[in-house]
C-alpha cells in the first residue's frame, strides 16, 4: 500500500475524517485499520484546539496538512489528531479506533490483554504513538497513514463524544458494522 500523499490531506476536515475510514494506521512494526475518527473544525468549533487560535501547543493544527498532533488528555492518555485543511487553515481528525491488522504481540506487549484499539488513548499506547511523534509527517516516516482505497460500506455519522461544547455536532463518523 502507498502512503497518503499530503493533497489527500488538504481537504476539508470533514472530507478528510470520511476518507481515512479504511484507511491504515502504521507506527513501525504495528498498524490497524481505521474505523471510527471526529473532525474538529479550527476556530468555530469551540470543542476543537485551536478554537482560541495559535498556541505552543496547537501550532502544529494551523501548519502544513498531514502532520499529526499528538496531544495528553485527562493527564495520562496520549491522543493521535491528523491536520487537515490548506497551510494556515486549522483542522483536524481525531482517531478514535482501529481493527488491529500488524504487531499484535507487540501491541499486547504495551496494552495487555483485552481491547487493543478501541479508543484513542488505547490505540495510541497499541501502536508506540507519544507526544514524540507531535508534529510527525504522515507522508514519510514511521508513522504514517497508508492507502486502502475507498471504503464501500456504510459510514454512520453522530454526534461526538467525550467532549462538553459543540458536542451536538454530527462529526463522529465510523464505519457501520465494526464494534
Amino acid at each position: 500500500m502507498k502512503t497518503l500523499t499530503r493533497s489527500f490531506y488538504r481537504q476539508p476536515t470533514v472530507d478528510v475524517a470520511r476518507g481515512l475510514l479504511g484507511q491504515v494506521l502504521a507506527h513501525g512494526e504495528t498498524s490497524g485499520r481505521i474505523i471510527e475518527v471526529e473532525a474538529y473544525l479550527g476556530q468555530n468549533d469551540l470543542a476543537a484546539h485551536s478554537a482560541r487560535g495559535i498556541t505552543p501547543r496547537t501550532q502544529v493544527i494551523f501548519g502544513s496538512p498531514g502532520h499529526a498532533y499528538v496531544y495528553l488528555i485527562y493527564g495520562m492518555y496520549e491522543c493521535l489528531n491528523v491536520v487537515a485543511e490548506p497551510d494556515g487553515v486549522p483542522g483536524c481528525v481525531l482517531i478514535r479506533a482501529l481493527t488491529p491488522l500488524t504487531g499484535l504481540d507487540r501491541m499486547r506487549e504495551r496494552r495487555g490483554t483485552g481491547d487493543l484499539a478501541g479508543g484513542p488513548g488505547k490505540l495510541t499506547q497499541a501502536l508506540g504513538i507519544t507526544r514524540a511523534q507531535n508534529g510527525a509527517d504522515l507522508t514519510r516516516g514511521p508513522l504514517r497513514i497508508l492507502d486502502a482505497g475507498p471504503h464501500q460500506g456504510e459510514i454512520l455519522v453522530t454526534p461526538r463524544i467525550g467532549i462538553s461544547q459543540s458536542r451536538d455536532l454530527p462529526l463522529r463518523f465510523v464505519l457501520k458494522g465494526e464494534r
